[in-house]
């Protein structure tokens, strides 16, 4: 078997098949439409039959391709053999999908399941459905924290694409997953990128019971829906959100002292608590950051998740939708929220806002470096110097002629981009941030020049400091 995947890889390498090659060959426009999930401008820049166009054929676009051809792109490779083509009337399909992936400098390949819905099919997942390279996983990657780890866990790994990005700074990787199929595909992905990988059956916690980890990451199946779900990579038998909760709640008891958590997550809204207060009750005394990206409510939820299975359209439709709409009402549920979850196995406190805003990618190098100022600072900010961050601008408006602006805006251009409005003497404090003078002395000489007592100012204006620091305005 190992020959196989070492004649599979050097078939690849050969061709070119890889993110680099298949961008070059399909250009700026069709790459974007298979993006998409249309492969028509694909087709159309894919008829020379050479190798990279027999592999992207088959493959990313999930067409028939002669027999021939196929063996002229793998030769000596039983590719029926593997499992991974069928050959019917002298013409080839793809049974699983092999698609390019760069970690790092890395040239990969993910194995995966078909990409359902190309071209607007409608097409129903098989239960075991194991996803390929989705937008999902793409954010959980740019999520995660740059830090080197000597152990990481992968909680539910899929197609195993996380492992392919942690490998080159982790010296364990344990991945885990109840999907049969998703552990079989994941195995496939690490031997076809030569990336050692311990891969374990069971869910959650339960294969790594008594062991720590550096970081753990998970993109579950974190759908909310009632029981009876057949989509094992999005759907369990767990009520509401609680997958998620377990994964937040048991995470410090397998971390390393300082290690990390992050996953992505849906949560419940649930009428009369606010979702801030129910996710703190998770991360406990533990410092943590959750963010919301985007707020459903039900109907919408339910209708994303049905398009999602295929089922738009379907006789199974109506009722699947009427099903799943009667189970957040018993639960409560006014709205569900979507986005990620970090946890620093540090002694702190949650913090969790909504910002469906624009963020730079990967956020993970800001995301670590927030957690940094928020558990660096001291209590006491007077003696700090503090520079004014290299990306933020500052914005005025106001009437023409006006003495002063109607409104101050200062914004930061990376990370998450935030905009914070600010009054003249905040923007004055900032604006005296050099390094030169100490935060004390900067206020004490702006409460001067306002004529109000030291204290006063203080007391107003430094919880404000401290929260452009968190945020990243100044750095220190």
């Amino acid at each position: 078997m190992r020959k196989l995947v070492d004649g599979l890889r050097a078939a690849f390498v050969g061709a070119g098949y890889t993110v680099a090659g298949v961008a070059e060959r399909l250009g700026v426009a069709a790459n974007a439409a298979l993006a998409r999930n249309e492969t028509s401008p694909a087709a159309g820049r894919t008829g020379s039959g050479d190798r990279l166009d027999t592999m992207i054929r088959l493959f990313l676009l999930q067409r028939s391709v002669p027999e021939e051809l196929v063996r002229k792109a793998f030769p000596g490779i039983e590719l029926v053999a593997l499992g991974i083509i069928e050959v019917s009337g002298g013409e080839a399909r793809a049974v699983l999908e092999i698609r390019p992936f760069a970690a790092g400098e890395r040239d990969c390949w993910v194995v995966a399941d078909l990409t359902p819905g190309l071209d607007g099919r409608r097409e129903a997942m098989r239960g075991d459905y194991v996803l390929g390279i989705a937008p999902a996983s793409l954010s959980l990657m740019q999520l995660t924290v740059p830090v080197k780890a000597d152990r990481a866990l992968d909680i539910g790994t899929g197609c195993g694409i996380q492992s392919l990005h942690l490998a080159d700074r982790v010296n364990q990787l344990v991945a885990t997953d109840v999907n049969p199929r998703a552990l079989q595909l994941a195995g496939w992905t690490a031997a076809l990128n030569q990336v050692e990988v311990d891969i374990r059956d069971g869910s959650l916690y339960e294969p790594v019971r008594g062991e720590r980890f550096d970081l753990i990451i998970s993109n579950p199946p974190y759908v909310i829906s009632p029981p009876g779900g057949d989509l094992t990579y999005r759907e369990t038998g767990f009520t509401g959100d609680a997958v998620v909760e377990q994964l937040v709640r048991e995470a410090p008891a397998h971390l390393t002292d300082g290690g990390w958590c992050q996953l992505l997550a849906n949560w419940t809204c649930v009428r009369g608590a606010a979702w801030q207060d129910r996710i703190a009750t998770w991360t406990g005394d533990r410092s943590a950051w959750a963010v919301q990206r985007e707020q459903l409510d039900p109907s919408e939820y339910v209708e994303l998740w049905l398009r999602d299975a295929g089922l738009h359209g379907s006789p199974a439709y109506p009722a699947r939708y009427d099903e799943w709409m009667r189970y957040l009402e018993q639960h409560d549920v006014e709205a569900i929220g979507m986005g990620w979850i970090s946890l620093h196995n540090v002694e702190g406190t949650l913090y969790a806002e909504s910002w469906p805003y624009e963020i730079e990618r990967p956020i993970g190098p800001h995301v670590l470096h927030r957690f940094e100022r928020v558990e660096g600072l001291p209590a006491d900010l007077t003696g700090m110097h503090f520079r004014v961050a290299e990306d933020v601008i500052q914005e005025t408006t106001g009437q023409p002629g006006a003495e002063d602006p109607a409104t101050i805006v200062l914004r930061r251009q990376r990370g998450m981009r935030r905009a914070e409005q600010v009054d003249t003497v905040l923007a004055g404090f900032v604006g005296a941030c050099d390094g030169e003078l100490s935060t004390g002395q900067i206020l004490a000489a702006l409460a001067d020049l306002l004529d109000r007592p030291v204290v006063d100012v203080l007391s107003e204006y430094l919880p404000q400091v401290k929260q452009l620091v968190v945020e990243g305005f100044l750095d220190y």
